[in-house]
């Protein structure tokens, strides 16, 4: 019976039974193949029987079971029957050691199963669940194309290459197959066996090829390689590559979505490795459909992305220039973020407003609702109200476009999305060389002297826009010598506690040009530091030129606007200013100094400044503005203002601790002004 069961087992099991003596040396084995004859083996050191891989370890791996009699289940090794014709397999061996009745080990029975299906099974599953790992968790392109190919080699191709549509990748639609001849695809990553062709290249699709019929019909193709390939000779690129990977066995499939070609990937085999199959094309494409989907995503948010920059920049001031006593610079790093914005404002005084803010996100809504803060900044300053007041205005305004946002349908995709956004508004003054700055949950400013030393700027922080806080803003104000360097900036620029000092040592050299301090700001933070994009803002403060301001201080009396006449064109003719403006001019500050004696309390100060604009400025100390009139017919008085709005470009009124300012602006002909 014992005969009988050990002839059953060697001559009709499926599996591959070795017997080795204590040398390892095959005594009997079964039929294992028909290129092979169980004869041809016996004898044979197993490491010899079989070509494997690593027989090095092969060997220790029997030897241990011969010593300790511990048997190996299931261990799985590459490699081939000595003689049998084909690439290397996948062998699952298990070994346990043959004792005599006394305990002394005679040999080792091995069992030798070829898995080679079930590996290559195994590796499809783990290389689809690398795929799905890897790609699908980024917006970015570029990363889902390198995932992508990382996730194939080795576990499923040696050489693996991507190619995107070029209108794709600069986020357009996609082409509707089939694909045309001339529509370009760039290599947009690639992993394996060294190729010599670079990434980012470009090419177009010759006919009559794997890759042009698989962007065609969309359909993926199994192309076996070799030296006699007739399509080959018709793309140059291919056979190139082809020849210096050694590739043998090649895989097209069409990234595709609803009818478009988003590009293609090709996965090669290269010697050492068994042909792709038919079964590997169903992985193909499952593998390249989870892909185009991940790209297609990219494509729609790269596409939002530069809709939501336009917008941004739109947004932002188009002229930066400076003014009479400040000179400004800025940098805009793009990124995600679409809603960081800078401005400088010019008001009334020849003051200037330094504003930065961000509201968090990204997307045209982002845009849209940074260009509506932007807005009301701008008509806010009109009033010349101080900084706290206008972010308590503009946190009005906040407040009614969130509540805006919250009555949106529950449907609607903004309506879950919240809003958040952070501002600093400042206001220098060059007569009184001070900067009184406030913040809505932004980072404070960083400011250094003339000689480089850095100013201590203590900026109550407020509380964010569009928050629940209701805390109340406040003001610091802090006097600054002629030159220093201030830098307002979104929280992108500062990723840790030493940021501050990086920025105070780019802003050391005050003396450089103010754009040549943006970019050394920008040089001394890390790339990464600022993914979402941001905004920097420096201003270099000065003062108004004595050649273009003139101050006098008037008696608060009847005849004072006669004298005011006398004194305002004398100034005017020396600053060389046409006589159209000069009667102008007169008749303002006349009717000016008329309000503030009969209304106003002394003292009373006249004050001219020539810039782009000629300001006229009348202050007094008392808190009461005149209001603009429509004098009726037979009305004697009342048409002082109105006469003012109709000579001057603007028109309006500061107030401050010590009363009023009344204050117009003319336009000034281009070649006029000294």
């Amino acid at each position: 019976m014992a005969d009988a069961l050990l002839d059953a087992l060697f001559s009709q099991s499926a599996v591959g039974l070795h017997v080795l003596d204590t040398d390892l040396r095959v005594e009997r084995v079964n039929s294992l193949s028909d290129a092979v004859a169980p004869e041809r083996i016996v004898g044979l050191h197993f490491t010899e029987a079989y070509r494997l891989d690593d027989p090095e370890e092969s060997e220790e791996l029997l030897r241990g079971v011969l010593e300790t009699g511990v048997p190996v289940l299931n261990h799985v090794i590459r490699g081939q029957l000595m003689g049998a014709p084909g690439p290397d397999r996948s062998l699952m061996v298990t070994v346990h050691r043959l004792d005599d009745p006394s305990g002394r080990p005679l040999g080792l029975l091995a069992a030798v199963v070829d898995v080679s299906e079930r590996e290559k099974s195994r590796e499809r599953v783990d290389a689809l669940a690398a795929v799905r790992r890897n790609v699908g968790h980024s917006l970015d392109m570029e990363a889902i194309c390198e995932g992508f190919v990382a996730a194939l080699v080795p576990r499923f191709a040696d050489f693996a290459v991507v190619e995107v549509v070029d209108d794709v990748l600069r986020g357009s639609r996609a082409p509707l197959s089939p694909l045309g001849s001339d529509v370009p695809l760039r290599r947009a990553a690639q992993l394996g066996t060294d190729g010599d062709t670079p990434v980012g290249v470009t090419r177009r699709l010759p006919t009559g090829t794997p890759y042009a019929l698989a962007a065609n019909d969309l359909r993926p193709r199994l192309v076996q390689l070799g030296p006699d390939t007739p399509w080959l000779d018709s793309d140059p690129v291919a056979r190139h590559m082809v020849k210096a990977i050694g590739a043998h066995s090649l895989i097209v499939a069409p990234l595709k979505l609803h009818g478009a070609v988003l590009g293609l990937v090709s996965m090669y085999r290269c010697p050492g490795s068994e042909p792709f199959d038919e079964r590997d094309l169903t992985f193909a494409l499952t593998a390249a459909a989870h892909t185009a989907l991940s790209i297609e995503t990219s494509r729609r948010y790269a596409r939002d992305h530069v809709i939501a920059s336009t917008v941004q920049r739109r947004l932002l001031p188009q002229y930066n220039g400076n003014r009479i006593a400040v000179e400004t610079a800025h940098v805009l790093l793009p990124g995600r973020n679409s809603g960081c914005w800078f401005d400088t404002i010019e008001l009334s005084g020849a003051r200037t407003a330094l504003i930065i803010g961000n509201v968090a996100g990204h997307g045209l809504q982002t845009a849209i609702t940074m260009g509506q803060l932007r807005t009301a900044l701008h008509a806010l300053a009109g009033l010349d109200l101080d900084p706290d007041e206008v972010l308590a205005r503009l946190n009005d305004t906040a407040d009614r476009l969130a509540r805006e946002r919250r009555s949106l349908p529950p449907g609607d995709s903004l309506h879950r999305q919240p809003l958040t956004a952070t501002c600093m508004y400042a206001v220098y003054d060059p007569f009184s060389r001070t900067c009184t700055v406030a913040r809505a949950g932004h980072p404070a400013p960083v400011a250094v002297d003339p000689d480089g030393r850095p100013i201590a700027l203590d900026v109550p922080e407020g509380p964010p826009l569009f928050s629940d806080d209701s805390a109340p803003f406040a003001t610091a104000t802090v006097e600054l010598a002629e030159g220093s360097v201030l830098a307002f900036f979104t929280s992108s620029l500062l990723p840790d506690d030493q940021s501050v000092t990086r920025v105070q040592d780019a802003l050391a050299y005050p003396d450089r040009r103010l754009q040549e301090l943006c970019d050394a700001v920008v040089y001394n933070i890390p790339a990464e530091a600022h993914p979402d994009g941001a905004a920097l803002l420096l201003a270099r403060t000065g003062v108004v030129p004595p050649d273009r301001v003139a101050t006098w201080e008037l008696a608060h009396d009847r005849t004072t606007p006669a004298i005011a006449r006398t004194l305002v064109r004398d100034r005017l003719e020396g600053w060389n200013l046409d006589e159209e403006t000069i009667e102008a001019a007169e008749l303002i500050v006349s009717e000016l100094i008329t309000n503030a004696v009969r209304y106003g309390t002394p003292p009373l100060h006249l004050r001219l400044l020539l810039d782009r604009t000629l300001t006229c400025e009348v202050h007094d100390t008392s808190p009461v503005a005149p209001h603009l009139r429509h004098a009726r017919t037979v009305d004697e008085g009342g048409r002082g203002l109105f006469i003012v709005s109709q000579l001057a470009t603007h028109w309006g009124t500061r107030y401050s601790v010590d009363g009023k300012a009344l204050w117009t602006e003319q336009e000034v002909p281009a070649d006029g002004g000294s």
